[in-house]
């Protein structure tokens, strides 16, 4: 119910030209020494916002005003979902995290593919990424088929696009980490991304996969080696199915938990990834950030983006300003000149 109500109180900004304005004044922290350059993308700031807050794509013009240096919405399907059974979040605020079981609730790709179409390019002023999974009651074989669907739809308007195979809310998504449907997914999703980006004349999207938490360090070995080899990016990471991090509160049963629990074991995957890839390859952190020293953590392990989401949601939108000047104010302690420098630096 919070959620919902934040999501359509800033919907009703989003029609408001000042409001948006005012917010950005409020909210935006500028300074070029935040500034990350990935392939094609260009952030004016590390700190994003991660896919489940807006599932529907409703407020691509306001979330840029709200500080952040890149946002991803979804995650979309091919088909329209209802997702799980309500209740399916629950909130657990001594111990800092949020479980949630939606189950990629959204109004399908087509749906959402005409609300990215109404983007107003001068009110998207930082990047924008978007989320596609496999729907809910499609066969394991038949996933790739979704993703390039889904691709195919959100592919004139995303700046950025990430393959989620890791949501611990659809049966059995997690099996497409596996190295022969990881493969054949990035594959076909790359190759189409050459030819759509030829034809368009312009540089192949940037694509992530998001990563599970959970993976052991086989699943991982080979996570890098295929975005080594295919030239994409990977997100650490998504919500995990270990609860035995809530010291204080009980479980409410099956779903991915996010927020400080997952602090440790996101840590731990963008570290391991990164040095699997030699820092070749681009990596999101996300996973209990709830302050500037969480972010800088994260780069500092090897991510040069971070995301917020459970944290954002806690302490609120004054978050992400605060963030990105308590990361000037590290890297100055640091010696860092900009902020791609400390990228790894504790992960060498």
């Amino acid at each position: 119910m919070v959620h919902n109500g934040a999501v359509l109180s800033l919907k009703q900004v989003e029609k408001i030209p000042w409001a948006l304005e005012w917010l950005r004044g409020m909210f935006e922290v500028k300074d070029s020494r935040l500034a990350v350059s990935i392939r094609s993308l260009e952030c004016p700031n590390p700190v994003g916002l991660a896919a489940g807050f807006d599932k529907d794509a409703d407020l691509i013009h306001v979330l840029p005003s709200l500080g952040f240096g890149f946002f991803e919405l979804g995650t979309f399907t091919p088909l329209k979902q209802e997702g799980q059974e309500k209740p399916r979040l629950f909130r657990y605020p001594k111990e800092g995290a949020i479980l949630n079981r939606s189950g990629f609730s959204n109004p399908g790709i087509k749906a959402a593919a005409e609300k990215l179409k109404s983007r107003d390019k001068r009110l998207s002023f930082v990047p924008m990424g978007v989320n596609i999974g496999k729907g809910r009651q499609t066969p394991l074989d038949e996933a790739v088929d979704d993703y390039m669907t889904s691709f195919d739809y959100v592919f004139p308007y995303a700046d950025f696009i990430s393959l989620n195979v890791s949501s611990p809310n659809t049966p059995n998504l997690r099996a497409l980490q596996a190295v022969k449907p990881l493969e054949q997914i990035v594959g076909r999703v790359m190759e189409r991304n050459r030819a759509l980006s030829e034809k368009a004349g312009q540089p192949p999207k940037m694509v992530f996969v998001k990563v599970s938490p959970d993976n052991d360090d086989e699943t991982l070995y080979e996570m890098a080696r295929i975005a080594v080899e295919k030239g994409i990016g990977l997100i650490a990471t998504n919500t995990t199915v270990d609860h035995s991090h809530l010291k204080h509160s009980r479980s409410k049963g099956e779903g991915g938990l996010s927020g400080k629990p997952l602090k440790k074991k996101s840590n731990y995957v963008i570290r391991k990834l990164y040095q699997l890839t030699k820092g070749v390859v681009p990596i999101i952190g996300v996973g209990g950030v709830f302050s500037a020293e969480d972010a800088y953590e994260k780069i500092q392990l090897g991510a040069s983006l971070v995301q917020v989401y459970t944290g954002w949601i806690y302490e609120g939108p004054g978050l992400v300003p605060a963030i990105n000047r308590g990361i000037l104010k590290l890297m100055e302690r640091d010696g860092f000149k900009k902020i791609q420098e400390a990228v790894g630096a504790q992960s060498l």
